[in-house]
């Protein structure tokens, strides 16, 4: 099958980009029926190629405390042979527009970082939207993030050097994330990667307006994606910033920040939006923004040379934050 893209978008595309998407299985997602959708989404997610674990990476799946009078939260662990006692440490959050998706999208992406970075990585699985809106799955992160760091001895991690970080859906949380661990003062988080992060409900900007075509997480499905999580109320004038992080009117005190985003991606100019808040908070920021990548690119089109330059640019960030002579104290 060869799905049809439209000519303006087609352009701002290079070879393997446009390739990926005219090769794309299936009809696009249809949020309105979001059963549906996710039993869509898995059938696709079975069709990518299995990348195996690298051989000095274990994986474990455990299930932590929730949050009170909620269920338990499945959280999974990569870690290398190799690691040793007071390792930095990742918490990641997958993406999925808050009704889609499960901790095995962040496999490949989470045991690559624990192998070539010599760190435990730790990936939660929370719970989806509509059938449970804010603040579950923000809820969900944080009893996993507050397990996370009370387990660091047992784990063997450094409690004082633990990053977070998500793609997509699991940017905005991620980002929430900061905000709540920042305001409640029980994890100190060191460092926060946003892979182009869904922080803003209101759907304001010339980029949330712009990106329509079919094939990519566009307009349509972003509405739908806020509507679930917030139960009919994206857009209303009491949004919590921990649902929306652009809502945030004080960003000073959080993590040293690592944003990326690419042109042809809806995000692009809230991701813009907040990386300049966070400096206008006096909170260090690093901005990457890729020409002609849309939405997902690194994972879809992962032979592009801009994917893989975008892999190794996050990889020399999270590096810098955990390994790196200052580690933790900013970019």
């Amino acid at each position: 099958m060869v799905n049809t893209i439209s000519a303006g978008f087609a352009s701002r595309l290079d070879a393997a980009h446009l390739a990926a998407l005219q090769d794309k299985p299936g009809p696009p997602l249809d949020l309105s029926d979001i059963p549906e959708a996710r039993r869509m989404a898995a059938e696709r997610d079975a069709l990518m190629p299995v990348v195996p674990p690298p051989p000095g990476v274990t994986i474990e799946d455990r299930v932590v405390p929730g949050p009170a009078g909620a269920p338990e939260v499945p959280v999974r662990l990569y870690r290398p042979l190799t690691v040793r006692a007071g390792s930095p440490a990742l918490y990641w959050v997958h993406g999925g527009g808050m009704v889609l998706g499960d901790v095995s999208m962040g496999d490949a992406r989470c045991a690559d970082i624990a192998d070539r970075l010599n760190v435990v990585v730790a990936s939660v699985e929370y719970r989806l939207a509509p059938e449970h809106p804010f603040p579950a799955p923000l809820d969900d992160c944080y009893a996993g993030l507050v397990w996370f760091a009370g387990a660091a001895d047992a784990l063997g991690i450094d409690r004082g050097r633990i990053a977070i970080g998500g793609d997509s859906a699991g940017g905005g949380l991620a980002a929430g994330l900061a905000l709540l661990a920042r305001d409640r003062g029980e994890v100190d988080v060191c460092f926060q990667m946003l892979v182009y992060p869904m922080l803003d409900d209101r759907n304001r900007t010339a980029s949330s307006r712009a990106i329509i075509e079919p094939l990519v997480w566009n307009r349509t499905m972003n509405l739908a994606g806020w509507d679930a999580y917030l139960a009919g109320q994206g857009g209303a004038e009491d949004v919590s910033a921990y649902a929306a992080p652009a809502r945030a009117t004080d960003l000073a005190g959080l993590p040293p920040t690592y944003i990326s985003v690419g042109t042809l991606d809806l995000f692009l100019d809230e991701d813009i939006a907040y990386a300049q808040a966070l400096s206008e908070a006096q909170v260090p920021v690093e901005l990457h923004v890729y020409p002609g990548a849309f939405h997902g690119s690194p994972r879809l089109v992962p032979e592009a040379p801009i994917s893989k330059r975008w892999v190794a640019d996050e990889l020399a960030a999270l590096d810098e934050a955990l390994n790196g002579p200052g580690a933790g104290a900013g970019l």
